[in-house]
């Protein structure tokens, strides 16, 4: 089955970094498109990045020039460079993959890394 394991958050000051990783089995890694979400308390979750198996990468708005979603597949492993940080920036941050091509939707979820910003 898959299997999605983030890592790396933490508590950090404002203007900090941290790298958060996800390492997935069950998949083709190298076969799928990627994406790292957050949710904040008492807000939707959100899109943060996504890249294809080509390395072609998109962002939101509110995060371009300061992370960096980046993939290794000879690990399996999926990565987010978070700097420059924002209190807003708090959030449980998910890796995902397997989008639907119709609906959008991914299907599956990592559990999550808290990433902590005062």
């Amino acid at each position: 089955h898959v299997q999605l394991v983030e890592s790396g958050g933490g508590s950090v000051q404002a203007g900090g970094s941290l790298r958060l990783s996800c390492t997935a089995s069950g998949i083709t890694f190298a076969k799928h498109e990627m994406g790292w979400f957050r949710q904040a308390p008492g807000k939707e979750r959100e899109g943060v990045a996504v890249i294809n198996r080509r390395g072609t990468t998109n962002y939101a708005d509110s995060v371009k020039g300061r992370f960096t979603i980046s993939r290794d597949n000879a690990k399996n492993t999926l990565f987010l460079q978070v700097s420059i940080l924002k209190t807003e920036d708090t959030a449980v941050y998910y890796c995902a993959t397997g989008r639907d091509g119709t609906s959008n939707d991914f299907a599956y979820w990592g559990q999550g890394t808290q990433v902590t910003v005062s």
